[in-house]
């Protein structure tokens, strides 16, 4: 089982990396597509923690959640109003 997780966490990261990229051909900016990056991030770091809850795992999970609220203000701030 923490084998097929880990293998489907990896998943997600790759598929993160492409979905950024098509995201960043399409919208030619970047927060977006780091947004879109840390969302599937998130969801990698969250399958890594279903299949071994470590105090570093639950860090870096944390971290990039941190991260992906930092993006999400900036893109709101960011946009006309």
């Amino acid at each position: 089982m923490t084998v097929a997780v880990q293998l489907a966490a990896l998943a997600v990261t790759a598929f993160g990396l492409v979905a950024a990229a098509v995201v960043l051909a399409v919208e030619r900016r970047l927060m977006p597509a780091l947004a879109v990056l840390l969302d599937f991030l998130i969801a990698a770091g969250l399958l890594r923690l279903a299949a071994e809850p470590a105090w570093d795992a639950i860090a870096a999970a944390a971290a990039v959640i941190a991260v992906r609220k930092l993006v999400t203000a900036g893109l709101r701030a960011a946009q006309p109003h």
